[in-house]
């Protein structure tokens, strides 16, 4: 299958779980509606697809949430399946996606160089008081 398929495929998997946590129609509560789906892998043959599920909640939540949508996975399979038609639907699983909480700790740290590197550079540059004795010293 092609991989432009593949792609919308999984993008509509993507907006179509969304929705269903937005409406609440998940009953599971361990599904909460601060869960986010950020994005779908669709195996070649349609037999998988792994939905990467992130959340702003701590990561024992987040864990739970996924176990919750872990255990919904028949619901969701049959609901999106009607709607979309598929002749065989992908087998869903659900993983924490930490790209979202790894990326802010990363601009974390680079800010933390750039401070660190403003800091040393303000402190190594002499001031203009200093330059103005050096240039009456030397004359």
């Amino acid at each position: 299958m092609s991989e432009h398929r593949l792609e919308r495929l999984g993008e509509q998997i993507r907006e179509e779980i969304s929705t269903m946590i937005l409406r609440q129609q998940i009953k599971d509560p361990r599904v909460s509606t601060f869960l986010s789906i950020n994005r779908v892998e669709v195996s070649r043959d349609l037999a998988y697809a792994k939905v990467y599920v992130s959340s702003f909640m701590n990561a024992k939540q987040t864990q739970l949430g996924i176990k919750g949508l872990e255990s919904a996975a028949g619901f969701i399979q049959s609901t999106l399946s009607k709607k979309l038609r598929l002749r065989q639907f992908p087998h869903l699983s659900f993983v924490e996606d930490k790209s979202i909480k790894e990326g802010i700790a990363m601009v974390h740290k680079l800010e933390a160089i750039v401070a660190q590197d403003q800091a040393v550079a303000a402190n190594a540059a002499p001031s203009d008081a200093d330059k103005a004795t050096e240039g009456s010293s030397e004359n």
